[in-house]
């Protein structure tokens, strides 16, 4: 249970103190006035409309991620590496043994970028918008209390957030002297003069359709930070933010980017790339309930015909770790593998894959498979149209599938509209897709065989539409259990189920990526060094702007 384990250690709470984090951070002699600025570059088109509101999705400080260094969070739950907690505007953060309450100690000597104190006052009243339903529980946390404890804030919650800690600890703090005098916090933009306020590293400066800027707030609690301006822009497409980001026009973005080595790590020795391994992967998602994939003979000889090694290699141009296990957890979750299914794995084995074909009734003709009814077997794998790698990844398939079993795949790029409404009607026959991040386990299980995600007949996770109502017992007993053998007895269930049935197929793990330079700056993210992901969209953003340190 790796997150678990990283979030108390032995019942130890984890700690880092100000004081540490000012060292880590170790800026620059000079301070903040002499560096470089970062251009921070998403490919998301013009900034049409401002709001710098950091609870809803569609704001521009949400969609270019520049509410990430303005509000904080309590706690730094990273992604990759060793999926370690850092407490952030907490100095504590400790669960209790069935994770329906969190004791936080705030962080003291930590002030508002408008010079106000921050408090316990201001997490109590954060958390107490989402359980009174002031502002939209857009996470389900369910807080059901939240008081002060001495020097200790308490936070209790409806049901158990084992599965959902860090949406609990990176949830945005917000000052209680402006947003108690906000009529709708789900809808204000936060224009206002002095209303984006945080006790971020960073304030905001200026903003316009072209670039929003943010300087250094002299104040922050961290530290002086090495960077002392950071543009965020947006460029209409992934071809333009590579050519923006080659020349050095852009320092710091999320995308993926096809023939990377030529694109744009030859244009510059300074130019870097990190794919930061995650829990989720790139997941083939059958439609269960429709032929061809109604027969699980077909699901488990297309797990032993799909060459995820491929998918790595070419789809993903090695951004990724190929998924073999029949458990379809990455090694990042080896430990949450049963003992029995420690050494079972798939592979490409085209012979095995028509033995089972053959045991279950399946022929060929003409080079065709024909199924058990006498129809030659063929299917359509959706992704939409622009998504290069899994765009790669479904020619990949056909070709596997049609040389090794005879099936003919047809390949469906819709624009992203009609592609959202065919996999949440169940429309679709098969497509790629991610999975909920959960930080164990869990994320894979529910998002393949829980129809909890299914509400008035439309899916936002368990596309094929799985249900077994021991698996769904097992499911929620995981998430519920108040202790690790409860969890593990009901994995037991449903791993044993997912290698049974192969409801879905997971290809590779699907990382968080990041594009950067080291021309002005250093203590970036590394392969040796995972302490967060270069990925400047994620809450980690903060802790690598207080690593950062001039390069010399």
């Amino acid at each position: 249970m790796k997150l678990r384990k990283s979030l108390i250690a032995v019942g130890a709470i984890l700690t880092l103190g100000a004081t540490a984090l000012a060292g880590c951070s170790a800026s620059t002699d000079s301070g903040s006035a002499g560096g470089a600025a970062l251009t921070i570059a998403k490919p998301d088109g013009a900034i049409t409309t401002e709001s710098h509101n950091p609870f809803l999705g569609d704001s521009s400080a949400s969609k270019y991620g520049y509410a990430k260094v303005i509000f904080e969070p309590l706690a730094l739950v990273n992604p990759t590496g060793d999926l370690g907690t850092t407490p952030w505007l907490a100095e504590s953060v400790e669960w209790n043994d069935d994770y329906t309450q969190l004791t936080v100690v705030p962080r003291s000597g930590v002030k508002w970028s408008d010079g106000e104190d921050f408090t316990a006052d201001d997490i109590v009243f954060t958390f107490d918008m989402l359980k009174t339903g002031k502002l939209t529980d857009g996470g389900a946390l369910k807080v059901a209390d939240v008081t002060t404890d001495g020097d200790s804030v308490v936070i209790s919650f409806d049901g158990s957030k084992y599965t959902a800690q860090s949406r609990v600890l990176h949830t945005a703090i917000v000052p209680e002297h402006i947003w108690a005098d906000i009529d709708d916090p789900n809808a204000d933009p936060l224009t206002g003069e002095g209303m984006a306020v945080g006790t971020g590293p960073y304030v905001l400066d200026s903003w316009t359709t072209e670039s929003v800027t943010l300087t250094a707030n002299p104040d922050y609690w961290g530290g002086d930070l090495a960077v002392p301006e950071l543009h965020y822009v947006s460029y209409g497409d992934n071809a333009a933010l590579t050519t923006a980001l080659s020349s050095g026009e852009a320092d710091w973005a999320q995308a993926f980017i096809p023939q990377i080595e030529s694109s744009y790590l030859a244009a510059d020795e300074d130019n870097q790339f990190l794919a930061s391994p995650t829990l989720g992967s790139g997941t083939l998602f059958l439609n269960l309930q429709a032929k061809p994939f109604d027969n699980v003979a077909l699901r488990q000889a297309l797990a032993w015909t799909i060459d995820r090694d491929a998918y790595v290699d070419i789809a993903r141009e090695g951004a990724s770790t190929p998924i073999w296990s029949k458990t379809g957890l990455s090694e990042l979750l080896d430990d949450e593998i049963l003992p029995e299914y420690k050494d079972d794995t798939y592979s490409v084995d085209v012979d095995k894959a028509k033995q089972i074909l053959t045991d279950a009734g399946y022929s060929w003709a003409d080079g065709k498979l024909i199924d058990p009814d006498g129809e030659a077997v063929s299917f359509s794998i959706s992704v939409p149209a622009g998504w290069s790698d899994w765009n790669t990844e479904q020619a990949l398939i056909a070709e596997e599938l049609k040389e090794g079993l005879g099936i003919e795949v047809k390949i469906d790029q819709p624009d992203w509209g009609g592609w959202d409404a065919a996999r949440q009607e169940g429309t679709f026959q098969a497509i790629i897709h991610w999975l909920e991040d959960t930080g164990n386990a869990y994320g894979l299980y529910t998002s393949t065989m829980d129809p909890k995600w299914i509400v008035d007949g439309k899916a936002q996770f368990d596309f094929g539409r799985f249900d077994d109502p021991k698996v769904t017992a097992a499911l929620n007993e995981y998430a519920n259990a108040s202790d690790d053998a409860s969890r593990q007895a009901a994995l037991a269930v449903v791993q044993k189920a997912f290698v049974d049935n192969v409801p879905a197929i997971p290809l590779g793990s699907h990382p968080l990526l990041g594009e950067f330079n080291t021309r002005n700056y250093v203590g970036w993210p590394s392969e040796d060094d995972l302490y967060a992901s270069a990925d400047p969209t994620q809450p980690g953003i903060v802790q690598i702007l207080t690593k950062l340190k001039p390069a010399e």
